[in-house]
């Protein structure tokens, strides 16, 4: 064996590694990591097969980055659990400067792993575990056919994901496990066909979420367990708050109950999940784009919208909710005749919620006797202004024992050749202190404002003719 020269990576085929694809290269790969004094390993072109995890205790080790050379090294994974499993002592600091162990800015800070592809080639194999960690990045790396993409446990703090591929997982893309973990940032990665979702929180304490400029799509099975391109789930413990989901295509095939968004908080307590932005990204192509579970201070804005099979929007049991200024498109070349996708926003049993300023078009979730492009239900404090909704099926907007909403200043038409709408408007129930106002609305087949609601003021609205 040729020990390599001091100052240069550690090159794991001088430790015994093959790289043939079919020896066994753990035990190899092992002594490579313990040697990697220099602080680089680096995997030639080749494919190495491992057969158990390969640990990377950094307090052991040292500062570490695994590189593969120019993308062309490949790792396959025919064992349980991750490829790379690394560890740090980070277990109970946060980000505060005064927080970080010495140990940890001498040993431990920024592991990374760049240029490397992951295979899996086993049912439960996963391509990289993070535990403990400070300052991480991963960037440039392809992980495939695995159980996991990239795996984050205990507690981490700084976490960059950037430029990735994770592609075709039996399970999720980027999974936070109950993990507490504040500053993450996942960017510019395409993470797709993961069957159980693409990115998924599953408790935990998360702070400071960002996801930007990613395509993240097709990310569930049709014929497999409820999913979502990102998933907050909160339903069993735990907060997530302080996010961003910004600039990103996110989009699939409808799947039994899936979302491309979802937010699932606590149920009978909306706090746990909120203060979060979700702008100007493209989302469609499953049974419901947003859907907003049991959680609060939620800001959707600037949005393109297209299919949803279901729902656009869907709120239940939550409050402090503003789905302003997006688009809900209907393009005549992504509707056939062979789909149905009415999509439209529904809100259920919240309160505090503002739609204002939104165009949708051709939206109409239910049926003639309950559906809308917009239906609001069991709610209170809502508002409806400015918004312009055309062609839409059944209804414009339905309010149904709802307090203390306004509709104002909104068109709410269709085309002269239609004629789907039974009413623009439609109130039924106690709707004590709602306010219908200046609005242009055309005759539907039951009349322009149906009123069968109590304590609604209904005034200076006009009717007009389609358009």
């Amino acid at each position: 064996m040729t020990l390599p020269l001091v100052g240069l990576a550690t090159d794991v085929k001088d430790f015994g590694a093959k790289g043939d694809g079919q020896t066994d290269d753990t035990e190899a790969i092992r002594r490579a990591v313990l040697h990697a004094a220099d602080g680089l390993l680096e995997f030639p072109k080749g494919t190495y097969r491992i057969t158990e995890t390969l640990a990377i205790d950094l307090a052991r080790i040292g500062p570490l980055g695994i590189s593969g050379k120019g993308g062309s090294a490949r790792i396959v994974m025919a064992g349980v659990g991750p490829a790379l499993r690394i560890v740090g002592s980070h277990d109970k600091g946060s980000a505060l400067p005064a927080s970080v162990k010495p140990i940890t800015w001498e040993k431990e800070r920024m592991p990374s792993v760049t240029a490397l592809e992951i295979v899996g080639a086993h049912a439960e194999a996963d391509g990289i575990a993070l535990v403990n960690t400070f300052m991480p990045i991963l960037s440039g790396v392809l992980i495939r056919d695995v159980r996991y993409g990239i795996h984050l446990l205990s507690r981490n703090r700084n976490v960059l994901i950037d430029a990735c591929h994770i592609y075709h997982a039996r399970g999720i893309g980027i999974y936070l496990d109950d993990v507490n973990i504040h500053q993450l940032i996942v960017s510019d990665s395409h993470i797709s066909y993961c069957q159980q979702g693409g990115i998924k929180v599953r408790g935990g304490e998360i702070r400071n979420f960002q996801i930007t400029g990613n395509d993240i799509e097709y990310n569930c099975s049709p014929d497999g367990e409820v999913s979502a391109d990102i998933w907050i789930d909160c339903s069993q413990g735990g907060s997530v708050r302080e996010g961003t989901i910004v600039g990103n295509t996110i989009q699939a095939i409808p799947s039994p109950d899936g979302a491309n968004i979802r937010f699932t908080g606590v149920p009978g307590n909306a706090d746990k999940i909120g203060l979060w932005s979700i702008s100007d990204n493209h989302i469609g192509n499953q049974a419901v784009n947003i859907h907003l579970d049991h959680c609060r201070g939620v800001t959707v804005t600037g949005n393109t919208f297209m299919r949803a099979y279901d729902r656009h929007v869907k709120i239940a049991d939550s409050k402090n909710i503003l789905i302003n200024s997006n688009l809900f498109d209907h393009n005549a070349d992504y509707y056939t005749s062979e789909v149905d996708a009415p999509g439209g926003i529904s809100v259920d049993r919240a309160n505090h919620v503002t739609l204002n300023d939104n165009l949708i078009e051709g939206a109409g979730y239910g049926k003639v006797t309950d559906g809308g492009a917009i239906v609001i239900a069991n709610s209170q404090v809502v508002t409806v202004r400015g918004s312009h909704i055309h062609n839409a099926r059944h209804t414009g907007v339905r309010i149904v024992e709802s307090t203390y909403v306004q509709v104002t200043d909104c068109t709410i038409d269709e085309a002269p050749n239609r004629s789907d709408m039974a009413a623009a408007i439609f109130l039924q129930g106690n709707c004590a202190h709602t306010v219908i106002r200046h609005n242009q609305v055309v005759k539907g087949k039951d009349g322009a404002i149906v009123d069968h609601a109590r304590g609604a003021v209904i005034e200076h609205n006009q009717v007009i003719s389609g358009g």
